[in-house]
């Protein structure tokens, strides 16, 4: 069980997802919410703020950690329940994608943005090529210091799988599915994946 707050590598992007929904207001969602953590802190800046799980464990914790600040559903992305949410000017998806079929799961995704709305993913790939490799590899010592000294909250007590897909491949997929997607590499062995959806 997770304290109640708590710092890991998913953690270490949620300043950047809160000041995101804060931007822009109105309405956000957490995709594969887990307990909750990012959610509490998106309610604030949100007009109204959702998360969904499939887990039915993990949506318990989370509802008892939001309490009415926050909607959380027992609802896979890829369910049809996901298509009567309606559409959201930010949704955010932390360590979920990699659960997921890519494809089907970028364009349920795309498909949950309003209009001038903004999709941000924070994700894992598999480490397939020399540069992954390397890349990763540079990672390793400075990221094991910040974690003893931050005291990183490693297992929370949600579903954790491994990466299928590396980050090109992933690139590839948001490129041709996500006009103007943009992937980057991010320390903490993550990525980001920002897409904004056009107004028109």
């Amino acid at each position: 069980m997770a304290p109640s707050s708590y710092w890991n590598h998913n953690t270490a992007f949620h300043g950047e997802l809160v000041a995101a929904a804060r931007r822009r207001g109105g309405r956000v969602l957490d995709v594969g919410c887990g307990e909750g953590l990012l959610l509490e802190r998106l309610a604030p800046v949100a007009r109204e703020a959702v998360g969904i799980d499939p887990d039915p464990a993990a949506v318990a914790r989370a509802r008892a950690r939001v309490g009415g600040d926050a909607q959380v559903l027992a609802c896979g992305l890829l369910d049809d329940d996901a298509r009567t949410l309606g559409l959201f000017d930010t949704v955010c998806c932390v360590a979920t994608l990699h659960h997921l079929p890519l494809r089907p799961a970028l364009r349920r995704l795309a498909e949950l943005v309003a209009p001038g709305g903004e999709l941000r993913v924070v994700g894992l790939a598999a480490t397939r090529s020399a540069a992954d490799w390397a890349l990763s590899g540079v990672q390793v010592l400075p990221v094991r210091l910040i974690d003893a000294v931050r005291r990183a909250q490693g297992e929370v007590g949600v579903a954790v799988t491994d990466p299928a897909e590396s980050f090109a491949e992933v690139r590839a997929a948001a490129r041709e599915l996500l006009p103007a997607a943009r992937a980057r590499r991010r320390f903490y062995y993550r990525y980001t994946l920002t897409w904004a959806r056009p107004t028109a």
